[in-house]
């Protein structure tokens, strides 16, 4: 089976050294009285770009060689993973172009076009933002960064799992967003290769969950794409898929799955009792232990993915909205 190691983890570490920032991981007084075990918050979301994105994006193009990198990168993305290319793209004054469905949120549209990337909005789902980008790549040569099915993408999310082990050591059990699986497979690989009996669920939303249909059928399969608080973990693994889903079923203890109000819920309880702004996918680790899904019987560290959600839809969450299907694809 293939699969990304520890190894490589550490070697994308050194890689990324002084691109990325390494996040702290802090005590939730509010979650661990609720739970009656210590609950560790890993603030991911302060990464810069707004999310866990910018290690996998920064490492990939660290990894190319000079001609590839004259060539211009491109990927299909739900928002943030095209943030943290176009950042690590022009860092190295590179062309990146990322392509979009239309069920991104306006807000991170226009922040990947304000750090100078290429942006196509094309058609109602991930896949078919991945058919320009195949498109796009044969005719005009650029090189294709998937947004998790690749091996420098899984090694550079694993470097949050390293930072998670030595931070939380005795951890018995980490809460990490699954979606195509880049980011679980790489903190799974890192945390069950330092200490393996520390048990990593995944999280994901009950609307267009592909990765937990994939392992439940136990091959890849399509999911229809929906609107969901939790955009950023939409789209599907890729029928095609040659890492994440294998990598995914053999590291990860459970998959958990979560409806929007449990989502919502998430959210409200980040911002009154964290003080921290998460989007919806961020958020989903504090949801599954509020709506009792995952049973804790250890120390917990809950991954805070990402903070870049729309302020409008942030405000009506916490003021006790939940936003209308229309709002979400907005």
């Amino acid at each position: 089976m293939a699969m990304v190691t520890l190894g490589d983890i550490r070697a994308a570490r050194e890689r990324i050294a002084g691109k990325i920032g390494s996040t702290a991981s802090v005590l939730s007084p509010s979650l661990s009285e609720r739970l009656n075990v210590p609950v560790h918050l890993k603030l991911e979301h302060r990464q810069t770009t707004g999310s866990f994105k910018l290690r996998g994006a920064s490492n990939a193009v660290a990894s190319l060689s000079m001609g590839e990198r004259a060539r211009g990168v491109i990927a299909a993305s739900t928002g943030n993973h095209g943030r943290a290319l176009a950042y690590a793209a022009k860092l190295e004054c590179m062309r990146a172009v990322i392509c979009m469905s239309r069920l991104v949120p306006q807000n991170k549209l226009d922040e990947i076009r304000r750090l100078g990337a290429e942006v196509r909005i094309v058609g109602n789902s991930q896949d078919d933002a991945q058919q320009e980008v195949e498109r796009l790549a044969a005719d005009e040569g650029l090189i294709m960064l998937p947004p998790f099915d690749h091996p420098a993408i899984i090694a550079g999310q694993g470097t949050l799992g390293l930072e998670i082990i030595e931070q939380v050591p005795d951890a018995a059990l980490v809460l990490v967003q699954l979606s195509g699986g880049g980011l679980a497979s790489g903190v799974a690989a890192a945390i069950k290769g330092v200490s393996p009996g520390t048990k990593i669920i995944g999280v994901s939303m009950a609307r267009g969950a592909a990765m937990k249909a994939s392992l439940d059928a136990g091959r890849p399969v399509q999911v229809e794409e929906l609107p969901t608080l939790a955009d950023s973990l939409g789209g599907g693994i890729g029928l095609d898929n040659r890492l994440t889903f294998s990598m995914c079923r053999d590291l990860l203890d459970d998959v958990v799955l979560l409806d929007e109000d449990e989502i919502a819920a998430g959210i409200r309880h980040a911002y009154e009792q964290e003080r921290e702004i998460v989007e919806g996918a961020g958020a989903v680790g504090i949801a599954a232990l509020l709506a009792g899904q995952v049973k804790a019987r250890g120390p917990v560290v809950v991954l805070l993915s990402g903070r870049n959600i729309d302020m409008d839809v942030h405000r009506k969450i916490v003021c006790g909205e939940i936003p209308s299907i229309s709002e979400r694809a907005a």
